[in-house]
């Protein structure tokens, strides 16, 4: 899918692997100036290597979303790189052991948390700081296909995703009138290298299964969506929680 992002000035969280930087590959190849953070100078390094062979302006930064004071800078670092902030992309995630609630433990429950869901909050609200003072922008958080449906084992991680959607929703709704949308993508199971590389084939076909298309998602699939919500061409989409997920919550 094409768009023109030029000299647009997008921040990816968790966007040095994965399905953030696929999403800032797209990104960078309409023009756009990226921002990528995530945990690792070493991830964050290569990443920006890769995106340079895109003629991309990229920066890196080092962030840890669970931490208020990191976040802050995260986007001060932002503005003081181009002047202002156009779209995020607020994607970074981790999972959870799968458990039944019973023998769920409280460290797994906070670390979890604090990423997912303490994660997201932080950026948003620094975020929409800054947006509100240039008098617009655009939001698109990570949610997930488990915004909407369950998985045994996993409560943790659904209901990290389902706050996610809910906090997406809500701050949409407050936000309406401000020049600022805010969308959440809810991507079904995704064919990452990460997931490509540990899982067994056996597994695999296990999660490409669940979904009505019988295939795993790839993540440019993924970053396209997002520069959809992220774009002008959804001009009058504010508080959507789109699915792509290949039919998975369809059924």
């Amino acid at each position: 899918m094409s768009f023109d992002f030029s000299n647009k000035v997008v921040l990816i969280t968790g966007g040095a692997s994965g399905l953030g930087l696929a999403c800032a590959q797209a990104f960078c190849s309409q023009g756009a100036k990226v921002a990528i953070a995530d945990l690792s100078q070493e991830a964050i390094d290569k990443a920006v290597d890769t995106l340079q062979q895109l003629n991309g302006e990229v920066i890196g930064l080092v962030c840890n979303v669970s931490q208020a004071n990191q976040v802050d800078e995260m986007v001060t670092s932002v503005v003081e790189q181009w002047g202002r902030l156009d779209i995020a992309v607020n994607n970074a995630g981790i999972s959870s052991p799968l458990n039944p609630v019973a023998k769920t433990q409280e460290e797994d429950f906070d670390r979890v948390m604090a990423v997912n869901l303490k994660g997201v909050w932080l950026c948003m609200r620094a975020e929409l700081q800054q947006m509100e003072k240039q008098g617009g922008g655009a939001i698109v958080n990570m949610a997930s296909a488990l915004s909407t449906r369950v998985f045994a084992g996993g409560s943790f991680y659904v209901a990290s995703k389902f706050a996610v959607a809910g906090l997406t929703r809500t701050a949409a709704v407050e936000y309406a009138e401000s020049g600022i949308r805010i969308n959440a993508v809810c991507p079904g199971n995704v064919a990452t290298p990460l997931v490509v590389n540990t899982v067994s084939p056996e597994m695999l076909k296990e999660l490409a299964n669940v979904h009505a298309m019988k295939r795993l998602g790839e993540p440019e699939e993924i970053a396209s969506a997002v520069m959809f919500l992220a774009s002008d061409a959804a001009s009058f989409n504010t508080g959507t929680i789109l699915p792509v997920d290949g039919g998975w919550t369809a059924q």
